[in-house]
């Protein structure tokens, strides 16, 4: 299983784009950690999640 933001979750074997879609993220508005990496939103096409990833997904939000 990976963890994502702290809750277990089958999510091995997809990308970060993958994953992102299945969770209704808007690539433009997170950034991901994977294993305390902070990941190059030009590569989460190709990385692939292994089932033992610990994942964060950090959202913005505006405010005024």
């Amino acid at each position: 299983m990976v963890v994502v933001n702290g809750k277990e979750m089958e999510m091995a074997g997809i990308t970060v784009t993958e994953m992102l879609d299945k969770l209704n993220f808007d690539h433009t508005k997170v950034v991901v950690e994977i294993n305390q990496q902070i990941i190059d939103k030009r590569n989460y096409h190709s990385i692939v999640l292994d089932e033992k990833d610990k994942i964060e997904i950090v959202g913005f939000v505006g405010g005024g």
